[in-house]
């Protein structure tokens, strides 16, 4: 258990800014990132895999809404498990989020250099990551002030896509929906790769130490972000099919901009390239804070050194854990690569939402939780091999440390 002396972070934020924290973390990753490898794996059922994900994400939503009003600490389902489940449950949470949302992170610090400067991604990509951790480091209220201007931007720039294909009433070339090119499986695998979409919702939950009135706030900012985010998924899923196809979706790196340019607007294919870099950036600043605050309440429980749990006496912030967490994504984000960091993190962090809807299933009402976590173990083991294989193997190495710890 966290030790009551320790010292608390200080309640700034209101439901606007948790929400807003939430959208940043979610909106920009899956329409700019997951978008062309979910159309890729489900064919034309991608909008039955984006249902599926976001079903899934409702489920572990009301678990953690749940969880979080009980437990308004920082931690997320590191907390949850560990009082309800056992320290093991928790511990394995715990490090499943943070070894999964590094290898995020790393993916958002990689687009925004794919999208800002080719040439030079990694180089770009460790700038970023430098940046908003300094950012992080003065305080997390200069992060949602921060993370509030970028959402604005990005929705401003997806509804100009949306209206640039669409603003004619023209469809001009594929379905997005239907079953000719359809299999369970690949819906599935689609489903899991547009979760990662969808996780951002959790940064809400991390922050629970840090809201004000956290058994009222935490429960509504968590289903506003989903619901906003799910709403501009379709729009903007749809628009792009109806101008690429799902084929032609598939194979762009850049499904957006492509669209745009193809539907006559070559003019504002370097506004959405810029979107897309300014939406990874706002992405990139919530998961560094979520993953700095785990690292937080794990380092307050010895499963980490406890040197990460100081809080800066002036900026009210996990300054350590900032620091720690900035240095490691930024040594993933000079040799990792985003499709294969997206993979990794997907499993990693589907395995940490199974153990909170167990933990949810204690609470009672247990429709909702079950649903949720045979959802997650079901879209976990259907990614691709390479992401199964290869974080099941970082989630059993951080079992096998848990033991031997126990056993000194």
């Amino acid at each position: 258990m966290s030790t009551p002396e320790e010292p608390a972070l200080q309640r700034r934020l209101g439901i606007a800014d948790a929400v807003t924290i939430g959208l940043g973390s979610m909106i920009g990753a899956g329409i700019f990132v997951v978008l062309a490898p979910a159309a890729a794996a489900a064919g034309s059922g991608l909008l039955i895999g984006l249902a599926i994900a976001a079903v899934v994400a409702y489920c572990n939503a009301t678990s953690s809404a749940r969880l979080a009003a009980r437990y308004p600490q920082s931690g997320g389902t590191y907390v949850y498990g560990r009082e309800r489940l056992g320290e093991f449950w928790g511990y394995t949470a715990g490090w499943s989020f943070v070894v999964g949302k590094t290898a995020s992170c790393a993916a958002m610090a990689l687009t925004v250099g794919i999208y800002a400067w080719p040439a030079h991604a990694h180089a770009v990509a460790v700038v970023a990551v430098v940046a908003l951790t300094a950012i992080n480091y003065a305080g997390v209220q200069k992060s949602a002030m921060l993370t509030r201007v970028i959402v604005t931007l990005v929705l401003a720039v997806l509804a100009a896509v949306v209206v640039a294909v669409m603003g004619d009433g023209v469809i001009r070339n594929g379905e997005v929906s239907g079953f000719g090119d359809t299999t369970v499986p690949g819906v599935l695998q689609a489903a899991g790769l547009l979760f990662f979409a969808f996780a951002g919702y959790a940064r809400i939950a991390t922050l629970g130490e840090e809201v004000r009135d956290p058994s009222r706030t935490i429960p509504l900012a968590i289903p506003i972000a989903l619901g906003i985010t799910l709403v501009v998924y379709a729009i903007v899923t749809i628009a792009v099919g109806l101008q690429l196809g799902v084929d032609g979706m598939a194979a762009s790196s850049a499904p957006l901009a492509d669209a745009v340019r193809d539907a006559g607007h070559p003019g504002l294919e370097p506004v959405i390239r810029a979107g897309a870099a300014v939406a990874a950036l706002g992405a990139l600043l919530s998961l560094i804070l979520g993953v700095s605050r785990t690292t937080l309440a794990m380092a307050r429980d010895r499963h980490l050194p406890h040197a990460l749990a100081s809080v800066h006496p002036r900026f009210g912030s996990p300054h350590l854990a900032e620091v720690a967490v900035g240095a490691v994504v930024a040594a993933v984000a000079v040799v990792a690569d985003v499709r294969t960091a997206i993979g990794f993190s997907a499993f990693a962090v589907l395995i940490y939402y199974a153990i909170a809807n167990a933990s949810a299933i204690t609470l009672g009402r247990k429709a909702i939780p079950i649903l949720g976590l045979v959802g997650c173990i079901v879209l976990a083991v259907l990614l691709p091999i390479t992401s199964v294989l290869a974080g099941a193997g970082v989630v059993a190495l951080g079992a096998a440390v848990y033991a031997v710890r126990r056993l000194r």
